[in-house]
Order: C-alpha cells, then sequence, then structure tokens
C-alpha cells in the first residue's frame, strides 16, 4: 500500500484523525528541529516496536509528551498490533531496517503536514 491509500484510510477513522499536534509541541518542534524530531522517532521505534517480543505491546506509547508520540497514534504506529492493522507489517517478528524507515517515513510526513498547517 502507497502511503497518499494510507493517509487516506487514516483520515477516514474518527479515532486516528482525531489527534493533532498541539501548539507546546509545534514549540518543541521549532526548538529542537526536525531532524532531531526524526532522530526520536527513529529511537523511539528502534526501542518500542522493533524488538520481535514486546512486554507491554499495545501499551508502551504514551499518548502525550512527544510530538512523535502523537504521530504514532495518528498513524497507527504505536503498537504491533495497530502496524499489522493498518500497514500490514506482521507482528511476532523484529522488524527489519527497511520497515522502520517505513515507520518513521510515516510518522515524519503527518508530523511535516500537522507542524506546515500551523503557521
Amino acid at each position: 500500500m502507497n502511503e497518499k491509500d494510507i493517509f487516506e484510510r487514516l483520515s477516514k477513522s474518527k479515532f486516528r484523525s482525531s489527534f493533532h499536534l498541539k501548539q507546546r509541541d509545534i514549540d518543541y518542534i521549532r526548538e529542537k528541529g526536525l531532524d532531531k524530531i526524526e532522530e526520536h522517532a527513529i529511537s523511539f521505534i528502534e526501542k518500542r516496536l522493533k524488538p520481535k517480543e514486546i512486554l507491554n505491546d499495545g501499551k508502551q506509547t504514551p499518548m502525550k509528551g512527544h510530538p512523535v508520540f502523537i504521530a504514532q497514534h495518528a498513524t497507527g504506529c504505536c503498537c504491533r498490533e495497530c502496524l499489522f492493522k493498518w500497514h500490514s507489517i506482521q507482528k511476532n517478528k523484529e522488524l527489519t531496517e527497511e520497515e522502520v524507515k517505513y515507520i518513521v517515513n510515516i510518522l515524519m510526513t503527518w508530523i511535516y503536514h500537522e507542524y506546515t498547517k500551523k503557521f
């Protein structure tokens, strides 16, 4: 599935489309820069979603506190169950580097869109 199709599907979900960056998130991005936010996204995905087994799967992504966390919920990249449902990424296996890059790209596309529409 291509990125356009993913975002079209996500936009039809009342839950997923209810997430938006707040002003404090915008300010944080402005302070840190998008490159640093992408570094954070890579780190979060590597630690919280990449492993084959995740003890607290479904509960590992906070609902607030960082723009990447908001993006994860908005894009269905918050847990392995959602990755499977929204992106057809198989559960019970370690994510490949290609899958990590794909997820980070989806997150950063959403963040960039949210960030730039606030101006």
